[in-house]
């Protein structure tokens, strides 16, 4: 079955200040993503591998405990079971764009539910 979704029109919270639009596919998904200016998503880790690419803004991004800092046009990839954290600074917003294979159900579940 295909889908066409506009990834701006429907948000849930991730963490505080930290909102994401999923897009799910039968295999892997897409997940846009807004940091505002100081938000935070603590550090885990997850089975799914995760790709991932900064659109617009500054993203700072720990992967098993080693920092980087991302602008505009750079990519990164998460082996599964790798902790990870990601933050803003600076007073900046930051736009993240991820992919996950396989699909995360936990989101599938959290965007179902409406929060």
């Amino acid at each position: 079955m295909s889908t066409v979704q506009d990834l701006t029109a429907r948000w849930h919270e991730l963490a505080p200040g930290v909102r994401m639009s999923p897009l799910f596919g039968e295999g892997a998904m897409l997940n846009l993503l807004e940091f505002e200016p100081g938000a935070h998503v603590p550090e885990h880790a997850h089975p799914h591998e995760q790709l991932g690419m900064v659109v617009e803004g500054e993203l700072v991004l720990q992967i098993d405990g080693v920092e980087h800092r991302l602008q505009p046009g750079y990519g990164y990839q998460i082996p599964g079971g790798i902790s990870h954290a990601a933050w803003t600074e600076n007073g900046m917003r930051c736009r993240v764009l991820d992919v996950f294979q396989p699909v995360r159900e936990d989101y599938r579940q959290r965007a179902a539910a409406g929060s």
